[in-house]
């Protein structure tokens, strides 16, 4: 269990992030069209789980739009934006905002992906959300960074994430 605050109160999440060289847990989320997608449907790809609590709350919002803009200039790259909001939320907010280079996919179906990557909220009135964390996973399905951010209305430290890649 990591502890992170929200507003400065203390939250605990359902685990720890992957090791930086471990082997990135697998897992199943829902695309915009509530077909299923896991991560080893990027195999091959750097990626660059961006993960937060919902898209409709502005720091949430603010690192769609941010990894968005930095992700198109990488190379065999992909931005995955992993919230527990519904797909419908997903896909208005994404159009609303002319989000291409990131992919919306949701967790509500599931409770493994908060679980094997640690970072389901397990109190506070944000319980069964998201904690905001970067993880990176490398081409060969090795986690390279992770970040646990540890304030949950901060925005995650956008160019080490980027770093990783590189």
């Amino acid at each position: 269990m990591a502890k992170v605050t929200l507003g400065g109160k203390e939250v605990n999440t359902s685990g720890n992030l992957p090791e930086v060289n471990q082997t990135a847990p697998d897992f199943k989320l829902v695309k915009t069209d509530l077909s299923e997608v896991s991560l080893s449907d990027y195999k091959g790809k750097n990626i660059i789980l961006n993960i937060f609590p919902s898209i409709d709350t502005n720091t949430c919002a603010m690192s769609v739009r941010e990894f968005n803009e930095k992700a198109t200039a990488l190379d065999n790259t992909v931005v995955l934006c992993i919230s527990r909001d519904l797909p419908f939320a997903q896909a208005r907010f994404c159009g609303a905002e002319g989000i291409k280079n990131a992919i919306p996919l949701s967790n509500f179906r599931d409770e493994s992906f908060g679980k094997n990557y640690g970072v389901t909220l397990i109190d506070s009135a944000m319980k069964g959300l998201n904690s905001r964390s970067v993880v990176v996973v490398n081409k060969e399905g090795k986690v390279s960074y992770t970040e646990l951010v540890p304030e949950i209305a901060n925005e995650p430290d956008y160019e080490k994430a980027l770093a990783a890649v590189k």
